[in-house]
């Protein structure tokens, strides 16, 4: 097979995959390290993959890779609806409830659910706190529902309302359950998103909430993106829509985190 064959090759496999090493890689052409090494440099160079210690990734596994939400709201709806729909059985039917709803295009699939509802008893009252312009632009019709919506500046790309003001008033709430999303969840990094000031809004929600559900699909699992914003024991539940991988099982286990598939 002559280079730019298996430089063909290389560069499917890490589009379907997300990631080689160049040990698989090696065995897999009968070609030594070296040899490989050369075929991802190269492919770097075109902008094919993304070189990491002892292999490659693609470019939209980098850590401060970032879809936009318009684009996110189009990709793995079923499951996206899925978890949506196991959320919505956690949400409170007490005489008064609180959640909050971290942005994002799964939880903004649970507040499409939440757009339609109504009280268990006449006169009970559920209480939505969210970041997110979206979710507060559809729930606001719905007159069964208070509405409060954190203030600060709006990032444009995830529409997610950010900065010392949405952080500072998460710290004088103490709501019953929060709602999160996540770009990466990893059993040695933990949760984690590309942006700085999102994963500060991010903790300061993880750390006002009695209870802490992490909504993400299955493509976010045993994934880094650049910043932590909470170890996996800081969750109680994660709704996901397939089992994770057994390393991130163990994980997930040792930190009491209960996994509900939907």
């Amino acid at each position: 097979m002559f280079a730019e064959e298996r430089q063909l090759v290389i560069a499917a496999l890490v589009a379907s995959e997300g990631r080689v090493t160049v040990t698989d890689l090696a065995a897999r052409f009968a070609i030594t390290a070296e040899t490989v090494r050369r075929d991802l440099d190269t492919l770097e160079a075109a902008r094919h993959l993304r070189r990491v210690h002892g292999g490659a990734v693609a470019i939209d596994r980098l850590s401060l890779s970032e879809p936009s939400l318009d684009e996110r709201q189009t990709q793995r709806l079923d499951e996206k609806s899925r978890i949506a729909d196991a959320a919505m059985r956690m949400i409170p039917t007490s005489r008064t409830g609180s959640i909050v709803l971290d942005a994002g295009s799964t939880t903004e699939r649970l507040a499409d659910r939440l757009s339609g509802f109504t009280p268990a008893v006449a006169g009970d009252q559920l209480l939505v706190i969210t970041n997110a312009v979206p979710i507060a632009a559809k729930l606001s019709r719905n007159e069964a529902i208070q509405l409060d919506i954190l203030g600060g500046r709006v990032r444009g790309l995830t529409s997610a309302i950010v900065g010392a003001g949405a952080v500072a008033q998460l710290g004088a709430l103490r709501p019953d359950i929060a709602f999160i999303g996540a770009n990466g969840i990893s059993a040695t990094f933990g949760l984690s998103t590309p942006d700085s000031v999102e994963a500060a809004v991010k903790s300061a929600i993880v750390r006002s909430a009695r209870r802490v559900v992490v909504l993400a699909d299955s493509s976010k699992l045993d994934q880094e993106t650049l910043v932590c914003f909470a170890a996996l024991a800081a969750i109680d539940t994660l709704v996901t829509d397939a089992a994770p991988s057994v390393d991130l099982a163990a994980a997930l286990a040792a930190a009491d985190v209960d996994v509900v598939i939907a």
